[in-house]
């Protein structure tokens, strides 16, 4: 596995060759069958030094990131085409897989932090320099302002654990009794706004919107499990005081989900439809966590591997569209069964996986976060098919409104994708429809 970290920093070295576009997206591709053929233990850490180590979560994680990456830059070819900081976009993109590897193989709570927060910046970079509208200036302010002060607790209850307990190393200080109100706080809050919870949610519409298309690819796939991630690794410190305040975070998250479902039916905008339904299924996700059972944890971590790639893939086809229409309006881009004829069977096959249709992995993620919640409490049923059924109305809404009905006037020409297009959304499609079969990846970790 070292070995493989070590590749993975050389390439920001290849980055400075003259025809380094197309051969990044291939090395990191390499790079990710080589880590898939380095399996961890099923039921062990795998230790690669004293602060890195790899279990079944990390490394499915970690995998994803090694995954999206070389496809945000597949995805963003008129980067290349008006020659926008190439270079720049290539060493950027680059950096910040490595700083999502790391985040995801350190175990050393403060190094988690600094990795965490990097991320954090690199992605503001990427929406403040390669961004489409003007208003990317107050969607980064949104996004930094937003997380960082979340943040600041949870460093500075990392110090505290340090000075009080000298270790802050995540497999030590199991059911930590220390633990105070305050301390829970400052250890979950910085979580619950980088998944992002209702009620901290209104920096991800706007940085989504505002984003390139790479950036709204890894926020989607990756940043989003950052929290989810953090909260899985600490909450077995918090666990005395999970008992009593988890039932606070599962009320907002799943009356969140409902409500935001309800709320796609309105957008106009066809990457705001996209964005939005992230709060929804982080909100189950987040949900299935707090129960604190092993259903939970199994269908979370299924669910965040494949909302990853569906949430990516329909950014990407988004993308697609708003390069050949100039619009991501959902007034003026309908009827694109004409236009683009070809790529109608890959949005349905791309939004019936989103909808948890089989054999897609969301299907098997929905399933065990429904058991886990409903078993915590069974009045949270009714919150569950109703966020259930409007999650299947507004992707039926999105793929009804976009494909069919009769054209905008001004799009009469035919406009089929491209051999690099098509790849990339298989790419997103094939992995998330056949990891099921190799379903333990998702449920032995824990």
């Amino acid at each position: 596995m070292v070995k493989l970290l070590m590749l993975t920093i050389t390439l920001i070295f290849i980055t400075k060759m003259k025809k380094s576009w197309w051969i990044m997206p291939s090395w990191m591709f390499i790079t990710a069958f080589m880590f898939m053929l380095n399996p961890v233990n099923k039921t062990f850490q795998s230790y690669l030094t004293n602060n890195l180590s790899l279990d079944l979560l990390s490394y499915d994680l970690a995998l994803l990131t090694m995954w999206i990456t070389p496809l945000m830059i597949l995805s963003s070819k008129s980067i290349y085409k008006t020659n926008q900081h190439k270079k720049m976009f290539l060493m950027t993109t680059t950096v910040l897989m490595l700083t999502l590897m790391m985040t995801f193989m350190t175990m050393n709570l403060l190094l988690f932090y600094i990795f965490f927060e990097t991320s954090l910046i690199l992605t503001l970079i990427l929406i403040m320099g390669w961004g489409y509208q003007p208003e990317r200036i107050q969607a980064g302010v949104y996004l930094l302002f937003y997380t960082l002060m979340a943040s600041l607790p949870l460093l500075m209850a990392i110090l505290w654990m340090k000075q009080t307990t000298m270790s802050i190393y995540l497999w030590e200080n199991w059911n930590w009794k220390p633990m105070n109100n305050l301390l829970y706080i400052s250890l979950t809050l910085a979580f619950l706004v980088k998944m992002p919870m209702f009620m901290t949610h209104l920096w991800l519409p706007k940085a989504h919107v505002e984003a390139p298309v790479s950036g709204s690819m890894i926020l989607a796939s990756i940043l989003l499990k950052l929290g989810a991630y953090g909260l899985m690794r600490t909450m077995i410190w918090t666990i005395h005081m999970s008992m009593k305040f988890n039932i606070m975070w599962i009320i907002i998250s799943m009356t969140g989900s409902f409500i935001v479902s309800v709320m796609c039916l309105r957008q106009t905008d066809l990457k705001s439809l996209v964005a939005y339904p992230s709060i929804a299924h982080m909100g189950i996700t987040l949900s299935g966590i707090m129960t604190l059972s092993q259903w939970g944890m199994m269908g979370s971590l299924s669910m965040m591997l494949a909302h990853g790639l569906a949430s990516s893939g329909l950014f990407l086809m988004t993308n697609m569209i708003y390069e050949r229409t100039g619009s991501r309006s959902m007034m003026i881009n309908r009827g694109l069964m004409s236009l683009m004829p070809s790529m109608s069977l890959w949005w349905f096959l791309i939004s019936s996986s989103s909808m948890a249709a089989p054999p897609a992995l969301n299907l098997m993620g929905e399933l065990s976060l429904f058991n886990s919640i409903v078993s915590w409490s069974q009045t949270t049923i009714v919150l569950l098919i109703m966020t259930s059924f409007f999650s299947a109305a507004y992707t039926m809404y999105m793929y009804a409104h976009t494909q069919h009905g009769s054209p905008y006037a001004s799009l009469y020409a035919c406009s089929p994708g491209t051999t690099r297009e098509y790849q990339t959304i298989m790419l997103h499609w094939i992995p998330l429809n056949f990891i099921i079969l190799k379903s333990e990846m998702c449920t032995m970790w824990i």
